[in-house]
């Protein structure tokens, strides 16, 4: 078991991550993405119950309709994104920007750290402007922390996160199949952040914004908690 919880995180991430740069790298449609994503997702749920961090945090607490409605509205909304910038890379009036010497795998990478960048700034903000928070706080009312409600997010916090985070993306011209992996990273990540395995990721604790790191900042208020507002990296804190 503890092999097991030291492993976890680094393979559901790196290995769901390779499984879908394989899907692109050798042809593969990315419609398929979003089944890997429920892959991803039952992936999680059972290693919940392999090696819980809290087992009551496994049982619903009159809110799994709510985390359901939450995840499929916002996992929607991502979709919608991939395929807007696409239609607005083809009409920016100047030439695409993005690194085309790159390997895909860096292109992921690059863009990941562009992205996570502007969701911190947003996130940080939202924890100091009280309107702000007031559509944060939605995120920080839940009662318990399992992977699947990573994704519980008030619409208008959701696409400021989205604004925030993408909009290097559309300047600079991102190929489309290089923000659909990123944004299929985006939700493996979530469902690690809050993640209920009890989970040993050893120094990576230090950069790396998953569940141990993060149950830190889950203190219901705009200022208790106030550390970790990466979604990928704790290294702007």
């Amino acid at each position: 078991m503890s092999v097991f919880k030291r492993l976890y995180a680094p393979t559901f991430f790196l290995g769901f991550l390779a499984a879908a740069l394989t899907l692109a790298g050798t042809g593969g449609s990315l419609i398929w993405l979003p089944a890997l994503v429920v892959v991803a997702i039952l992936t999680s749920c059972l290693a919940e119950r392999i090696a819980p961090h809290e087992p009551v945090w496994n049982k619903p607490d009159h809110d799994r309709v709510r985390d359901i409605c939450h995840a499929v509205v916002n996992e929607g909304t991502i979709i919608v994104l991939v395929v807007l910038l696409a239609v607005f890379a083809a009409v920016i009036p100047w030439a695409p920007l993005w690194p085309s010497s790159l390997p895909l795998w860096a292109d992921v990478a690059l863009s990941i750290i562009m992205l996570d960048t502007g969701i911190t700034l947003v996130h940080f903000a939202s924890h100091r402007v009280s309107l702000l928070w007031r559509f944060h706080a939605v995120h920080h009312s839940v009662k318990r922390m399992y992977g699947f409600n990573g994704q519980l997010k008030h619409p208008v916090r959701q696409t400021l996160e989205i604004m925030g985070g993408t909009l290097p993306w559309l300047l600079l011209g991102i190929p489309t199949e290089v923000a659909a992996l990123a944004t299929f990273a985006v939700a493996v990540q979530l469902l690690l952040q809050h993640s209920n395995v009890d989970m040993k990721i050893g120094p990576l604790k230090y950069v790396w914004a998953v569940a141990p790191a993060h149950r830190h900042h889950h203190v219901a208020s705009a200022q208790d908690g106030d550390v970790n507002f990466g979604l990928f990296l704790t290294l702007w804190d």
